[in-house]
């Protein structure tokens, strides 16, 4: 009696470890994407608005939120190669996109920002106004392709992070960077780069709405997040998470 009960109480480990891996989603997100994700130095974790998006849902799904940084540029890749489940960053959600990874419903939506040199005066409203400059953009984003496509620019300089972007900005390096406006804007009012300012009348070449993503076809986890989103659209959830972070 003793050996099986031994036995019944490993098997009932064993069935508690699987359980509890079965409810664990692997989530990639950045460092850098500040108010959206970033690393909070006090704490040594990734948060944001899809960092506590993403724990919500969790906690309404019934599974718990493990959230790894990565690059921004790595995570469609690690999501294809098994090595996270679902990406809660500031992700566009584009065609191209939707071509190997599946989105959830739109979440938030905004357009590119651009910034220039604190002294630089001048009104920039379009890429025209930019013509003939070099400008700096982030590896990965939906900004690039448009970018280049004008053929306005004597170089489009493609870097890992708007800090970095911001820091060529300062030292007159490029003349102007593109990014998503409310992590500028959010970066900005924090006051790290005083020598840098959004351009006030730009308006949006780019405007998408970001959403989380998960495996193509991988409908079951698709499905909860989905759920867990048209639920928290109409009880203020997504409304109260963005204000958290200065959003509207």
């Amino acid at each position: 009696m003793s050996r099986l009960f031994r036995l019944f109480a490993l098997c009932l480990v064993f069935v508690g470890s699987l359980a509890s891996a079965q409810t664990t989603l692997r989530i990639g997100s950045t460092p850098t994407g500040v108010p959206f994700t970033f690393l909070d130095t006090k704490t040594n974790q990734i948060s944001g608005v899809m960092v506590d998006l993403i724990k919500e849902i969790g906690k309404d799904q019934g599974f718990t939120a493990d959230v790894n940084a990565m690059a921004f540029s790595a995570l469609i890749a690690s999501l294809q190669s098994n090595k996270i489940d679902v990406i809660a960053a500031a992700m566009y959600i584009t065609p191209t996109r939707q071509e190997v990874v599946d989105f959830s419903d739109p979440i938030y939506t905004y357009g590119d920002g651009l910034f220039v040199a604190a002294k630089d005066t001048k009104d920039y409203k379009s890429y025209d106004d930019l013509k003939g400059e070099i400008v700096g953009v982030q590896i990965g984003t939906a900004y690039i392709k448009p970018l280049q496509a004008s053929g306005l620019f004597k170089e489009v300089k493609v870097y890992d992070s708007i800090p970095d972007i911001m820091r060529d900005v300062n030292l007159g390096r490029i003349k102007a960077g593109f990014g998503d406006y409310p992590i500028v804007a959010y970066q900005l009012s924090q006051g790290a780069f005083p020598e840098t300012r959004l351009a006030k009348n730009y308006k949006a070449a780019v405007v998408g709405s970001v959403g989380l993503a998960v495996r193509k076809g991988d409908k079951a986890t698709l499905d909860k997040l989905n759920a867990a989103l048209t639920k928290f659209k109409a009880n203020g959830t997504i409304d109260r998470i963005l204000a958290t972070w200065n959003l509207k």
